[in-house]
């Protein structure tokens, strides 16, 4: 097991494990602790579970893993995380910038999740839809990821089982707030707390 990408600042990382290892890859743990540590930028796909503390300080990168250990997401101040599977305890703890997407098969998330600061909310902002949707996409076209085919074959399913974790910071972001509007400038033209 490794751990990888500890302070990223950009490219790209696929990590897949070796073809016929006699396991499922979403159910194994193939990289270890304290993976994008610091990161300020880039993209990382697993084909499998992370160890504890995925994400801690992530800044910037963007990242899909099929499951991780406890403290996912500690104290990530910007990025995107989307995790396919189970996690461990005390997920986003003093979470303050980015956003992460879980999914949430057998309703077993929120007892996990330190809600502190975080609000945690379905996704149904259209533009974090398709965040979501676009880097399960590139996940399984990069990885292979069965997970990730079964998910986007059956999105109307899945989507309405992901949950999305949003700081304070996030929350009037397009990505989160279902009511933003936005001129081609960009610009708010009207805005509704949700």
């Amino acid at each position: 097991m490794l751990s990888y990408y500890e302070g990223m600042a950009g490219g790209e990382l696929v990590v897949t494990p070796v073809e016929n290892t006699g396991f499922v890859p979403e159910e194994a743990t193939i990289v270890g602790n304290t993976c994008l540590y610091g990161a300020t930028g880039g993209q990382v796909f697993v084909r499998g579970k992370a160890g504890e503390r995925f994400a801690v300080r992530n800044s910037l990168a963007e990242a899909v893993v099929e499951g991780t250990g406890d403290h996912c997401c500690e104290y990530m101040t910007g990025g995107c995380v989307v995790v396919l599977g189970k996690v461990g305890r005390n997920v986003a703890a003093g979470m303050t910038g980015g956003l992460a997407y879980i999914l949430d098969e057998d309703d077993s998330l929120m007892p996990k999740v330190n809600k502190e600061i975080v609000k945690v909310q379905r996704v149904t902002a259209p533009v974090g839809q398709m965040q979501l949707k676009s880097l399960v996409e590139a996940h399984v076209e990069k990885t292979g990821s069965g997970k990730g085919a079964a998910i986007l074959k059956e999105w109307d399913a899945y989507l309405p089982l992901f949950w999305q974790l949003v700081p304070p910071s996030e929350e009037d972001t397009p990505e989160a707030c279902a009511t933003y509007e936005a001129t081609s400038a960009g610009q708010v033209t009207s805005f509704q707390s949700a």
